[in-house]
């Protein structure tokens, strides 16, 4: 799916008003709360979460084939997942169709919003009309949170229309986290930043990409959208231990996790979001839960999309394994507890 295009309007701080984050606590560190274990949600104690991303249990991304099938199983309360992404710029309209079926989800199911033109690692100045367009849909919305992808995605007003990495160097860190603050600032609320599937790298990287996309968002104070497929995409193409990224991601700073499909060219792998999450994929989802706790993860499929049932059946998988981790953990803890 395309985003629409924007005319870009350029937004720029006051040079006598220093950006500020509006992510901080009273005691300037990032707001987080650490969950309680409850026999209904299942939710362990001892994982730092953040407030402002509540645990939503496993949704799918809601595409226009399915609205019919959505609303027809909502009516019966048999949609099968429990919350849907919406793609942000498809909803970025005036009236009509986009906007009835939002407002008719948003009664059935929590909404989160996932954009593809925030173009936030980008040199061009920050497009306010967007920005405009953004805060308006969320106040319609309401969705739980809102999140984009950590790349550049044009320059000089051109889309490009595809999600473009950066170099992992302390000067891009700065940039990015400045208009992250701004955004934030802008919008009310803090963001969520996706890692992205690359394809080629710099010479002049520094750190590896876990190590850049938390010191964004730890300087940022944002949130982190953890696309496990996109660290096996990204860790096959490069060479990197997925593992290992996954076990370097802080609990308190994940808001969302993505599950999709990929497809393979010659020696490397696509990130095309056309097929069922693979089995090395499923296994990196198991120990990204059994670190972060429960996390909302949702179900990509963005091409040769199958069948509503057919989606459920993959939601049904994440669901499981967030059920055996929380498993896991209760069993760990009486364990202790009877020890003691």
């Amino acid at each position: 799916m395309q985003p629409r295009p924007h005319t870009s309007r350029a937004l720029t701080p006051a040079p006598s008003e220093p950006c500020r984050s509006i992510g901080h606590g009273s005691l300037g560190g990032p707001r987080m709360a650490r969950a309680v274990m409850d026999s209904e949600d299942q939710t362990p104690h001892d994982f730092v979460r953040p407030v402002d991303a509540p645990y939503l249990g496993v949704g799918v991304g809601l595409r226009t084939v399915h609205y019919g099938d959505v609303l027809e199983r909502g009516r019966r309360g048999d949609l099968g997942v429990d919350w849907f992404e919406l793609l942000s710029e498809n909803y970025m309209v005036a009236g009509g169709r986009p906007l009835r079926i939002l407002s008719e989800v948003r009664e059935l199911a929590p909404v989160s919003l996932h954009g593809v033109s925030l173009n936030i690692g980008s040199t061009d100045p920050l497009d306010r009309d967007y920005l405009d367009d953004l805060d308006r849909l969320s106040r319609l919305a309401r969705p739980s949170w809102i999140s984009d992808h950590l790349c550049w995605t044009g320059v000089s007003g051109t889309n490009l229309h595809d999600l473009l990495p950066l170099p992992y160097v302390d000067d891009v860190i700065v940039h990015v986290a400045d208009r992250v603050r701004r955004v934030q600032d802008r919008l009310g609320r803090r963001i969520a930043l996706e890692n992205v599937s690359s394809y080629l790298s710099f010479d002049g990287d520094s750190m590896s990409e876990w190590d850049f996309l938390v010191a964004i968002a730890e300087e940022a104070d944002c949130g982190i959208l953890l696309d496990i497929n996109n660290v096996f995409v990204s860790a096959h193409n490069h060479g990197f231990d997925a593992v290992k990224y996954i076990d370097s991601i802080p609990a308190e700073r994940v808001f969302q996790i993505h599950l999709a499909g990929h497809s393979r060219s010659g020696q490397m792998l696509i990130d095309t979001h056309d097929h069922a999450v693979t089995d090395e994929v499923w296994a990196l989802f198991e120990r990204a839960i059994s670190n972060l706790g429960p996390v909302s993860t949702l179900i990509e499929w963005d091409d040769q999309i199958p069948s509503y049932a057919r989606l459920v059946e993959e939601a049904d998988k994440a669901r499981r394994i967030l059920e055996r981790a929380a498993k896991t953990r209760q069993g760990r803890e009486g364990r202790v507890d009877g020890a003691s």
